[in-house]
């Protein structure tokens, strides 16, 4: 790999004064600062060479800059941002080798030097000049190229990050299409998190700790027949059409613990849940910052599959009846999500040594996060859709995404 450019990329047009203070919704308050890795390979195109890509990837990065613009800012403190337009890292690298030899045989060794300054879920930088937003564009001796883009989790999800990479296809692929357009007029402005869950009168919690062990991971490929299979298996009367996303998880949850010796009263299944269409009225889709809650699947290992898909589907239905609709909307309850918070942010430490009895056990916990419904695959930059979207090793013990 050879390094080609670092450049910062500023919004095209200055934030208007009185937007200049973001403020982050009560969830945002309590998300670390790690950043969120992702990264998407193209394969080669007639259309434009390499260099040409990046001018017009440049340009429409400024443009979309401009509508999120507390990306191109700074962390003011734990409850908001400061708008001041100083922009994103921007690196460019050219490789020797062909899109099709990582592709073939992707590993961690031949993924981690696409990603800019080795940031993949590494905490942000106290730095005033670290960049919310971090873009790495790698091009491939064949034409193809992997871009990887790498946000501070704090101000967004994957929901959040998937919209502006989107966004930002669809300007840049005007450009590649050398079209005149009022493309950027018609963007809807994303809405502010703040804006739907408002802090209000709610104490400020502390940041909830990223925790990095020394892990290990691994990639597994489901063949879409097989995934069938697994589906036909787990329906039952109860779940007559389980979901992909269900059953995998189930599977490889069912199994670790398994693997582990693990008994249900010391072990926890949490899984992401997307709010924004889950709260009475919906979110805007195109909602900026962490609009997500966990569901916890109480006692959830079973011996059977079946059972344990039943209990994730009983789960987010109760989840969908409490937490979404006293999050926000009509039934919104303050004094709940007060306790919500309170209680991510104090997650007690497992204590060693501790006796037989249920309460002293360590609860080892299992987490999923799906990004499967994201429109990751839809983001074509004027080259053709990706011909595979990835993230990097994630460094949580017993995680799943």
């Amino acid at each position: 790999m050879e390094f080609i450019s670092r450049e910062t990329i500023k919004p095209s047009n200055p934030t208007p004064p009185h937007l200049r203070i973001h403020p982050l919704s009560f969830i945002d308050h309590i998300v670390f600062r790690n950043y969120i890795p992702l990264l998407f390979f193209y394969n080669s195109s007639t259309n434009h060479g390499q260099t040409s890509k990046i001018s017009n990837l440049k340009k429409s990065l400024s443009q979309v800059l401009s509508r999120y613009y507390p990306f191109a800012g700074k962390h003011r403190d734990q409850v908001s941002i400061d708008c001041n337009d100083q922009g994103v890292s921007f690196l460019v690298t050219r490789l020797r080798c062909n899109l099709s030899t990582i592709l073939q045989n992707p590993t961690e060794e031949s993924l981690n030097p696409l990603f800019p300054d080795e940031l993949q879920w590494k905490p942000m930088s106290s730095s005033s000049s670290s960049s919310i937003i971090a873009i790495q564009i790698n091009c491939f001796a064949c034409g193809g190229i992997a871009m990887s883009v790498c946000m501070c989790h704090k101000v967004g999800d994957a929901a959040t990050l998937s919209n502006f990479i989107n966004d930002w296809a669809t300007l840049n692929r005007q450009k590649e299409l050398e079209q005149e357009t009022a493309e950027l007029l018609l963007l809807p402005f994303p809405v502010p998190g703040a804006s739907l869950f408002p802090q209000e009168n709610l104490p400020v919690f502390p940041e909830v700790l990223f925790v990095e062990n020394d892990t290990v991971c691994r990639r597994f490929v489901f063949e879409a027949s097989k995934i069938d299979s697994l589906k036909s298996t787990v329906s039952s009367h109860n779940v007559p059409n389980p979901t992909r996303v269900e059953v995998v998880s189930a599977l490889i949850y069912n199994r670790a613990v398994s693997a582990l010796g693990l008994i249900s009263k010391t072990t926890s299944f949490r899984t992401a849940v997307n709010l924004r269409t889950r709260t009475v009225p919906p979110l805007p889709e195109k909602s900026v910052g962490n609009l997500v809650w966990f569901l916890f699947v109480l006692s959830p290992w079973e011996t059977e599959l079946h059972e344990l898909v039943l209990k994730m589907k009983q789960g987010l239905t109760e989840f969908c009846e409490t937490y979404a609709k006293k999050f926000g909307g009509e039934d919104k309850d303050m004094s709940f999500i007060s306790e919500c918070l309170k209680q991510a942010a104090s997650v007690p430490e497992p204590q060693p040594g501790g006796s037989d009895d249920e309460e002293s056990q360590i609860v080892t916990m299992f987490c999923c996060a799906s990004w499967c419904r994201f429109p990751m695959y839809e983001a074509d930059f004027g080259w053709g859709k990706p011909v595979w979207f990835t993230t990097s090793k994630c460094p949580v013990k017993n995680s799943i995404v």
